[in-house]
């Protein structure tokens, strides 16, 4: 593979390849022409490498490559255009003057004439032009020294976008070089990949040279947009944030509709996904940062029969949102030739294999369209409430939100829908104390164990991931729920692993791991210490390789280091402590003699640092001798490191030794945490398996916590029967919502209007503005999307289809860019909606026909719901076009619903409540007095309206029915915002570590089992005989409690660090073991818990405990809470209360 060729090493200067393998065709922006023979004429002084014999070879030799030469040259010209572009797009003023000094006649845009510009062979110029001819459309950075320097459009590059300064300043006579230190490496990496530039990183040769011999060099690795720099990450003692991997997308079309193409580089996966709509197409580009865009040739016919792609009507969309982005026309086999594009734009072998990872799209709902993700907030879109922000708490972000993400954009099919709500279902039910679910992104897995560079940091967190699986394999309760998880992880990797072999494997791994590495809690590699050396020299030379492997392996090692510091000890106690005792004992006034052992840590030796303790007479005194002995320091280079700095020939032996232990134990350290890597890529799979199922199974816990906390429920979902000459099974085509809630309000604090929804037909909906129309029909949109994928939805109970599509379009805008009115992108929308649309589909619109005149527009409205009608589809079409219902429809499912509202003080007032009948009031002259409109305009429009339009207001007046009284708060989209906001619970995170006292805890279990019994059977006597079964629950280190545990209230004890005991009550036991976790100190505290029916009695039971536990030998921290609690004193009743356990 081409990280094998290029991490073995280009020690010495390497030949060149063919320059017809090193270049590579570029991708072009928005073309596929090539260039004109003007341009290819401008550039004849291209600058190229070929192979060396072919530089020395005869003439022959060069007349047989000419042709060759020629469509180099042709390759090179794109490339350098290529960079030239991006050129031009400079806009801060040094590297405007910068790019002035370039010379596009080589990739490097060195001119030759300028200082330091030279590209003659064996130059460093012409080394790091052969590494950008094999990466031409990477900024490439070279390890010169302590700096990482980058020289012409590269420099440029670096001065645009990385925000450094140019070497030299802006001297006028030399090339631009740019580039930063080494330390700043990771950052600099950072802003260009954020800037969407990929960069080659070409490392040098570490080890002594040869004097007058330049350091080998060879490229060390690559930084993408989402795929980080990790070369060197093995022998670090921190972790590395690795963004989520961004694919290669590729676009075409074919008979079904359009295609979708992904392409992984990191997990060596792709997926396709085909019969897309557009604007579904579009939502995935949307929802997707893609490193590199390619379309196919494919998308430039339309159905109008012109090549002029997106001009008439289909395509449109899409090329809007294509043609601000940087894209390459492709051709060929959308994915063969995909793959062949991915591999030459990341230099891989034409050997290396990509996994298929595509999951069959038979018997799925349509992914959700680009319109319905904006309107409901899958999409996150400024003003529409955030589905994904109610649907988990505000503590769960990263790889779960991303999930759930991705799972309403493309819901899932019937089978995985219904296991991921009896995975729900079974998660809010559990009473067991969970794993904190250790999420680790599968992309970061694959690439670190494949390039070895995993270090002890991950490979403890992947044996967390492991422990945690087997925990919940050995559980009762988390059993049942991982294997319900094997099937969405299956579809979530595209990895089908038997369950058994998959424990297995995880054990395996686990075992593995835990042989080699060395774990939390074990105090085996202590650093040395001696009273004569300072500490922080230790700390720094043995920090940086103790703690990663288990002793055992590297023992030799160990004893070896330890005996080089003993020496050192030994050196510098014979040669150094005599001196500074003989200062210690002199006497003398200011400006007497000083000295002290000290650590120089820039030069990493223990050194004697003093002055004016040299004797003015020579006497033979203790110290003397040892003082004749020293000699200045010297650095690595032999300078003099300075006049107060001294050592000795024993001393910087015993250095040297120490310094060459050292290096040999950290050489064999990261030799086994390589060799350890390279063990576990055996199990990649299994690895990646475990790390998603982690991620979804803590994606579903936050969802049952956050759902029960909102008093969501599970729907009753239908069975799926998508074949359209089979009729659906009774009630299959009914929904049926019972208290349905807008999803941005939070029930559990009353602020929603409820509505009751049973729908079997289309519904055509009328209603005043501000009404409640947009709001209901989002609400139903998202919890039909909900029910569809399994989740919770807020009502108080449900029935919900299995739709196979879900389409809600709510207002369109119009789109200068593809010269469409409002009216246009609403037709479009609708036509995408009708073509698409079943008996099994879902369909929203709201207000439709609302961008053009009145009468023609009443007219399609009611043509689209006789269509809507024909197919049998369930939907709502909301409408302000009352003439519809004077149109002569031929409809036979269609009911009339309408927004209710009421009189008060004469003025109409809406009841957002979902009624029978018609509504022809709109409220739009309150509605425009609320807004700010002047009273003038408003009285002049009443007066206009009376005028033309009173015969049609006498003859129309409400319908009786709509008239109902409704004392509940107002419930428009403006105020749901800021109660929405109100609403979010703020969760402290904790963190915890593994601490034993299990001994401890039966006791205190066993204790208040005895304490809380006795005292239930004296409050309600005979009666409360079957409430004394109190079961306690512990909480261990990385666990955290049930969603059962949410709303119910809890009586616990912390089994704090110093053995001491803390007993509390609360309604959120989750909130507060995460904020006594959050305390410091306390992050490896365990917890024990037990529910009792109701706040009163858990106060009771709390100051019983503070007060009776004592009594019985424990210690606690918070005996004086006992003492001043009034609450839970008085006498409770507790017939009919049950104790949950």
């Amino acid at each position: 593979m081409y990280w094998l060729a290029t991490r073995n090493g280009v020690v010495a200067l390497p030949r060149c390849r063919p320059l017809a393998l090193l270049l590579r065709p570029p991708p072009r922006r928005c073309t596929s022409v090539a260039p004109s023979p003007i341009l290819i004429g401008q550039f004849r002084r291209i600058l190229c490498f070929k192979e060396q014999k072919v530089l020395r070879g005869s003439r022959k030799t060069t007349k047989k490559l000419s042709a060759l030469s020629n469509y180099v040259d042709e390759r090179a010209v794109s490339n350098i255009l290529w960079w030239k572009e991006r050129m031009q797009m400079c806009r801060k003023p040094s590297t405007v003057q910068l790019v002035k000094r370039l010379d596009y006649s080589n990739l490097l845009g060195l001119d030759v004439n300028l200082k330091n510009g030279s590209l003659k062979e064996g130059t460093l110029n012409w080394e790091i032009l052969q590494f950008k001819s094999k990466f031409p459309h990477e900024v490439l950075l070279c390890r010169v020294g302590d700096f990482y320097e980058a020289l012409g459009i590269d420099a440029c590059v670096l001065v645009e976008y990385a925000g450094l300064n140019p070497f030299g300043g802006l001297r006028s006579d030399s090339i631009p070089r740019a580039g930063c230190p080494v330390v700043n490496l990771r950052q600099t990496l950072d802003d260009l990949t954020r800037n969407g530039f990929s960069v080659c990183i070409v490392e040098e040769v570490q080890g002594p040279t040869q004097a007058r011999s330049r350091k080998g060099r060879f490229i060390s690795g690559h930084a993408h947009p989402g795929s980080p720099y990790v070369f060197g990450l093995v022998g670090v003692d921190h972790d590395l944030d690795f963004p989520e991997p961004m694919p290669v997308v590729g676009i075409s079309r074919s008979a079904r509709g359009y295609c979708i193409n992904f392409v992984l580089e990191t997990m060596k996966t792709y997926s396709s996904e085909d019969g897309l709509t557009e604007e579904a197409l579009v939502a995935k580009l949307r929802t997707s940062r893609y490193h590199h865009l390619f379309l196919h040739t494919s998308l430039r016919n339309n159905f109008s029969g012109t090549c002029r792609w997106g001009e008439f009507g289909e395509g449109g969309l899409l090329w809007g949102e294509c043609s601000g982005r940087h894209f390459e026309w492709f051709e060929g086999n959308p994915v063969s030739e995909l793959l062949s594009k991915v591999k030459d734009l990341y230099g891989l072998d034409n050997e290396v294999a990509f996994r298929n990872v595509t999951v069959s799209s038979e018997n799925r709902p349509h992914p959700l369209s680009l319109g319905t993700a904006t309107q409901i907030g899958a999409i996150p879109t400024e003003g529409i409430p955030c589905l994904l922000k109610v649907l988990l708490p505000s503590n769960c972000s990263g790889l779960p939100a991303l999930y759930v993400r991705d799972l309403l954009l493309n819901p899932p099919s019937y089978d995985i829908s219904s296991t991921i709500q009896a995975t729900c279902r079974l998660m809010s039910s559990i009473t067991c104390s969970i794993p904190e679910f250790t999420c680790v992104s599968p992309a970061k897995l694959v690439k670190l164990l494949e390039l070895r560079e995993a270090n002890h940091i991950e490979f403890c967190r992947i044996k967390n991931v492991l422990d945690e699986i087997l925990h919940m394999h050995k559980n009762p309760e988390l059993g049942k729920i991982l294997k319900l998880l094997m099937d969405p992880t299956w579809v979530a990797t595209g990895l089908k692993i038997e369950f058994e072999t998959f424990v297995n494997e995880c054990e395996s791994a686990s075992e593995r791991i835990g042989e080699m590495i060395s774990l939390d809690g074990e105090h085996d590699q202590n650093l040395s210490s001696f009273p004569v050396v300072p500490s922080d020299f230790f700390e720094d030379m043995e920090s940086s390789w103790k703690g990663r492997i288990k002793r055992i392996h590297i023992e030799e090692a160990f004893a070896e280091v330890e005996k080089a510091a003993e020496a050192l000890s030994l050196a510098v106690t014979e040669d150094f402590m005599p001196i500074v005792t003989r200062i210690k004992a002199t006497t003398a006034p200011l400006g007497g003699p000083k000295g002290e052992i000290l650590y120089a840590r820039e030069h990493e030796a223990v050194w004697f640092k003093g002055k004016r303790f040299a004797p003015a007479v020579w006497a033979g005194t203790p110290g003397e001798e040892q003082i004749k002995q020293l000699k200045p320091a010297i650095d690595s280079k032999g300078r003099k490191v300075g006049e107060e700095w001294f050592t000795t020939m024993k001393v910087e032996d015993a250095l040297t030794r120490y310094h060459e232990a050292g290096a040999k134990a950290k050489t064999k350290v990261l030799e086994l945490l390589r060799e350890l890597s390279s063990d576990l890529q055996a199990k990649i799979n299994i690895l990646v398996f475990a790390s998603m199922l982690l991620v979804i199974a803590k994606a579903l816990f936050a969802h049952v916590s956050e759902g029960r906390r909102r008093k969501w429920v599970f729907p009753a979902l239908g069975e799926s029967s998508w074949s359209e000459t089979v009729e659906p099974v009774r009630g299959g085509n009914r929904m049926e919502i019972v208290g349905l809630s807008p999803y941005w309000l939070d029930v559990a604090e009353g602020s929603a209007v409820n509505n009751t929804v049973d729908m079997q037909s289309l519904f055509l909906l009328t209603g005043p503005n501000g009404g409640g129309k947009s709001s209901l029909l989002r609400s139903i949109c998202a919890a039909a999307l909900l029910g569809v994928c399994g989740f919770m939805v807020p009502a108080q109970s449900a029935s919900i289809p299995y739709f196979n599509s879900i389409m809600l379009h709510m207002k369109s805008y119009d789109s200068p860019a593809d010269g469409k009115s409002s009216f246009q992108v609403e037709m479009a929308e609708i036509r995408s909606i009708v073509s698409a649309a079943t008996k099994r589909s879902l369909v929203l619109v709201d207000e439709i026909c609302r961008g053009t005149e009145t009468a023609k527009g009443t007219c399609i409205a009611g043509s689209i719901v006789e269509t809507l009608d024909t197919i049998g589809c369930l939907g709502i079409i909301s409408t302000h076009l009352h003439g519809v219902f004077s149109l002569p429809l031929n409809t036979k499912n269609t009911v009339h619903k309408a927004m209710g509202t009421i009189y008060v003080d004469g003025q109409p007032k809406p009841t957002w409540k979902l009624m029978d009948g018609i509504c022809r009031e709109s409220l739009a002259f309150e509605t425009a007095k609320k807004e700010g409109i002047p009273e003038t305009i408003i009285e002049r429009a009443q007066g206009l309206y009376r005028s033309v339009y009173v015969t049609e207001v006498i003859g129309g007046k409400i319908d009786s029915k709509l008239v109902e009284f409704c004392s509940m708060g107002f419930n428009n989209f403006d105020r749901s915002q800021s109660q929405s906001s109100s609403a979010r619970v703020q969760i402290l995170e904790g963190t915890s570590s593994v601490n034993s006292m299990e001994v401890l805890q039966k006791e205190v279990e066993s204790a208040i089992t005895l304490i809380c019994q006795k005292k239930l059977i004296e409050l309600g006597n005979e009666r409360t005989s079957q409430l004394t079964d109190i079961q306690c629950i512990p909480i261990h280190v990385r666990e955290q409690p049930p969603p059962s545990t949410v709303g119910a209230s809890c009586v616990y004890v912390i089994f704090r660090p110093d053995r001491k005991l803390y007993v509390g009550q609360t309604d959120d036991l989750e909130g507060r073991v995460r904020k006594h976790r959050s305390k410091e100190g306390m992050q490896k505290a365990n917890f024990l818990y037990f529910i009792v029916p109701g706040k009163s009695l858990a106060c009771q039971l709390e100051t019983l405990l503070i007060n009776q536990l004592p009594n019985q030998g424990f210690h606690l921290s918070n005996v004086a809470d006992g003492k001043h609690r009034n609450f839970g004193t008085s006498d409770i009743s507790l017939e009919g209360v049950t104790i949950c356990p």
